[in-house]
């Protein structure tokens, strides 16, 4: 069947993002060493709280910041200082108001797909701070349905299209993450296409039993669908 809707993932897809997480995720390990064992894995005790957390707090970086403070409660044996966890939360504010820095031939990709296509963005996170990126992202008047959803499973992706009538066998998904944009499009039977990030969160790791398009950039997007229609 012929393509006539594509969709669209957000962060790392569209603008940065992962190297945000990365980059406080260093600065935690710097600030919290100090008051712990200086043999102690942050990095991993850090994720090991994010991946706990995921069923109660979800995605984003308001449960990001939640999992740096208990984490560092943790690791200093309930030790650490009010300060830090002040700092905590201050980082995590920061995060929220980072600026939007468009990947590199998204403005133009997109509007060239929104020719063409219906395209939906279809993005998982913090309501009110993806809505904020999307706003900032100047991408909105480009796009005909906005999606903002807890997590990205077959069930996630049946329902986002029956609510816009879009046809699976019509529809593919563009996106960084084989865990959330790839296996649960094919699971439902429809296409996706991985256009990879140069930084992916551990958690969104996962190895396709199939042969995956891959694509350099999304800048190839409207050629590769012309070529597959």
């Amino acid at each position: 069947m012929t393509i006539e809707w594509v969709g669209l993932d957000a962060d790392d897809t569209l603008w940065h993002s992962e190297g945000v997480f990365q980059d406080t995720q260093a600065w935690f390990c710097e600030l919290l060493q100090p008051y712990c064992d200086p043999d102690l894995n942050l990095v991993e005790r850090l994720d090991d709280v994010e991946r706990r957390n995921l069923h109660l707090l979800g995605y984003g970086v308001k449960a990001f910041t939640l999992s740096m403070v208990e984490a560092a409660v943790e690791v200093t044996g309930g030790r650490v200082p009010s300060i830090v966890l002040a700092a905590l939360v201050e980082r995590g504010k920061e995060m929220l108001v980072h600026p939007v820095d468009l990947l590199d031939g998204v403005a133009e990709t997109v509007e060239v797909l929104a020719g063409r296509y219906g395209v939906v963005i279809i993005t998982k996170g913090d309501l009110i701070h993806q809505e904020r990126k999307l706003e900032q992202s100047g991408l909105l008047d480009l796009v005909d349905h906005v999606e903002i959803v807890n997590e990205k499973d077959p069930a996630t992706y049946r329902r986002v299209l029956d609510h816009h009538r879009i046809p699976v066998d019509r529809f593919v998904m563009a996106g960084n993450a084989m865990r959330s944009d790839v296996l649960p499009v094919i699971a439902i039977g429809g296409r996706a296409v991985h256009i990879p990030y140069a930084l992916t969160w551990g958690h969104e790791h996962a190895v396709a039993e199939c042969d995956v398009p891959t694509l350099t950039s999304i800048r190839e997007l409207p050629a590769w669908l012309v070529a597959h229609p």
